[in-house]
């Protein structure tokens, strides 16, 4: 796990405990789709599978989730958002996450759909 006065690895830069760090310990609901598209980074980068899971919508939410631990997550990039704030009930999120595994860089480019369902945003799938 990482230190809460830690920088949060969504690059927000603010410190983990301030950040992500507050919505993995369920203190806090993410209160728009782009924070728990940044959280949810946050949770692969420190290995919180349970975090991931809490907030996957269940009808695509898989039974479990093993985390690679020889992934290593190391930057992102936000592109673009449509809706997804306090008062909505669906956004997306497109974004770049940049990884190392096996002593190579890479990146992931998603476009992400998000949901509000009980004052709740969860994550449903990946668009296209």
């Amino acid at each position: 796990m990482i230190a809460p006065t830690s920088r949060c690895p969504c690059l927000s830069g603010e410190t983990y405990g301030d950040c992500c760090g507050r919505f993995h310990s369920g203190a806090l609901q993410a209160p728009t789709a782009e924070t728990l598209m940044r959280s949810r980074y946050s949770a692969f980068a420190v290995g919180d599978a349970d975090y991931l899971l809490r907030t996957w919508h269940p009808t695509t939410r898989p039974t479990t989730l093993d985390l690679d631990a020889d992934q290593t997550w190391v930057g992102l990039d936000i592109l673009a958002r449509t809706a997804g704030g306090p008062l909505d009930s669906s956004g997306t999120v497109e974004f770049v996450a940049h990884y190392r595994y096996g002593g190579q860089r890479d990146s992931l480019h998603e476009h992400s759909r998000f949901v509000r369902e009980h004052g709740r945003w969860l994550y449903v799938d990946a668009l296209g």
